[in-house]
């Protein structure tokens, strides 16, 4: 028996604004037993997504339909030293806190214009916990050029809040594991996750390297769950202060 119903991969990416459309980012879908199909943007003239109407996308997708999982690629919370050089106490505090003084979401900011404007300090070797558990992960505090990854990180943590704190969404979706480890019956997710964990295991077969990232998110999803394997990935095996770290830092799903 399966859990969700839908699975999705978006294959996210902060670079220019949020109105910019851009070839990385990417969206499949698929339902049980279907092969993950490319989700158009909602503008048919436009060939590609922009960050605004993938917030959209989501938010919309989880009004109208329930067990939905979505597998987003970029992190969704800092390591647990900002949380204590900012006093903050929980991760929708850190939401609330960050977008404050991160306005990434509004419709003509750019990422790197912010991150000029009032620099993220930290420790440059800091790193997640569960990043502590991957490989090739770099602090999402690396000064210099901003890396792909730490941009989309810095452009989607706005959106994130913007979910967890519409009250139409809160009795019906849970972000893990920041709501908790284990998943409530009848609820959808919103998980992150890393590409580079999935993409070898399925051919490429012709498509751009950013779909086939949002395809292997949204197939593997699919399989983990049909083969009744997903709920160990939900259950990673952390002891009890690990498990209060990741309520901070959040955790990449797959990484065991």
């Amino acid at each position: 028996m399966t859990t969700f119903s839908k699975y999705v991969g978006i294959h996210y990416s902060g670079l220019k604004a949020p109105v910019s459309r851009l070839p990385q980012l990417q969206v499949f879908e698929c339902l049980i037993g279907s092969e993950p199909a490319k989700v158009e943007p909602y503008d048919a003239a436009a060939r590609y997504w922009c960050r605004k109407e993938v917030g959209k996308y989501i938010r919309e997708l989880l009004l109208s339909e329930n067990e939905v999982i979505i597998g987003v690629d970029h992190s969704f919370s800092f390591p647990e030293s900002y949380f204590l050089d900012h006093t903050l106490p929980d991760w929708g505090t850190f939401l609330e806190y960050f977008t404050d003084r991160w306005p990434a979401h509004y419709d003509h900011m750019y990422v790197d214009f912010l991150r000029k404007k009032n620099p993220i300090l930290g420790d440059t070797r800091d790193l997640r916990l569960c990043e502590k558990w991957s490989s090739n992960v770099k602090s999402i505090f690396s000064s210099g050029v901003c890396a792909d990854e730490s941009r989309s990180s810095l452009a989607g943590l706005p959106w994130l809040k913007e979910l967890r704190c519409d009250p139409k969404l809160s009795e019906r979706v849970q972000f893990w594991p920041f709501d908790d480890f284990f998943i409530e019956p009848q609820h959808s997710v919103i998980a992150e996750v890393n590409s580079s964990l999935f993409r070898n295991r399925y051919s490429i077969e012709g498509r751009e390297s950013h779909d086939h990232d949002a395809y292997s998110i949204a197939r593997w999803l699919q399989e983990m769950d049909c083969r009744g394997a997903l709920s160990t990935y939900f259950n990673p095996p952390l002891t009890l202060p690990e498990r209060r770290i990741a309520a901070l830092e959040g955790w990449i799903l797959g990484v065991r």
